[in-house]
């Protein structure tokens, strides 16, 4: 064997030592996060929940309020508080997507 076949089998040896060392810290890492997700999925819908609940409490008390109001008032009400939900909502989503974004990275 000549020394260019020593170096190139040498080369060959170094890089694969380093890429497996590097798929070993990969593979720990998403390990690490799978074992987080279940703990920041459940703390993410509990948020949600809670702030669906308290949104419902909200629409009822503004329509309890609204019943002494004319029919179209009232209709438009229900519409803004819809909407008000619906971007409730909205933010609910956008944080649970950051937090699973910034725990993937």
């Amino acid at each position: 064997m000549t020394n260019s076949d020593y170096l190139l089998k040498a080369a060959i040896k170094k890089v694969t030592e380093k890429l497996n060392e590097i798929l070993v810290e990969k593979i720990e890492e998403a390990t690490n996060i799978a074992q987080d997700a279940p703990e920041i999925l459940k703390k993410e819908f509990d948020s949600l929940k809670e702030s669906i609940i308290e949104e419902a409490s909200r629409m009822e008390n503004a329509e309890n309020i609204q019943e002494n109001e004319s029919p179209n008032s009232h209709q438009d009400s229900k519409i803004r508080n819809a909407l008000n939900e619906i971007q409730g909502i909205n933010k609910q989503i956008d944080l649970f997507d950051k937090t699973i974004n910034n725990q993937i990275k």
